[in-house]
């Protein structure tokens, strides 16, 4: 096999960019109907509050979950993990990306697998942040929740994604 057959294809800016937005907007359309959100999100979104309730027992015994949603048993305060706060936006973000750039096959699996974990990863530290967070300061949370946090799991998809692009097989 000749370093040709597995090398990328060149990268074009203009092509990458309208590829990403075609393809951002055909993922982002397929998740908002009703039979994805119910098939998948919904399903994932419990999963992630289920994971998350687990992971902050280790330090709260107090901390409960219920469907989608967050409790504390010892103060009553809960927070749901809705659309936009479970993940899959970002992960989408950086499938459209990994899709759209030129490079193999099994690199953008293996990248994207790696990469959904890494933003997954980043997502629970996000809730537990935002529960404890909540529980101390409404106002302190709705900065956090709505300014911080959504740029910085957005932020986390594009180092990802950079990490990503350097480990690309190139041309020789």
């Amino acid at each position: 096999m000749s370093a040709a057959a597995i090398a990328p294809a060149p990268f074009r800016a203009g092509r990458f960019a309208a590829l990403f937005a075609a393809i951002l907007l055909a993922l982002f359309a397929a998740e908002l109907t009703r039979p994805i959100q119910q098939a998948l999100v919904e399903p994932w979104t419990g999963i992630v509050a289920r994971a998350s309730a687990a992971m902050l027992r280790a330090f709260d015994r107090d901390v409960i979950s219920s469907g989608d949603t967050l409790f504390s048993a010892a103060s009553g305060f809960g927070i749901a993990i809705r659309a936009g706060c479970n993940g899959v936006e970002a992960t989408l973000v950086l499938l459209a990306a990994m899709l759209a750039y030129p490079a193999p096959w099994r690199h953008r699996l293996l990248g994207f697998l790696a990469g959904a974990v890494a933003v997954q990863a980043l997502n629970f530290v996000r809730i537990a942040s935002l529960f404890y967070l909540g529980r101390w300061n409404a106002t302190a949370f709705e900065w956090a929740h709505l300014y911080a946090w959504q740029a910085l799991i957005m932020l986390d998809a594009l180092v990802v994604w950079l990490l990503w692009l350097r480990t690309i097989p190139r041309a020789r």
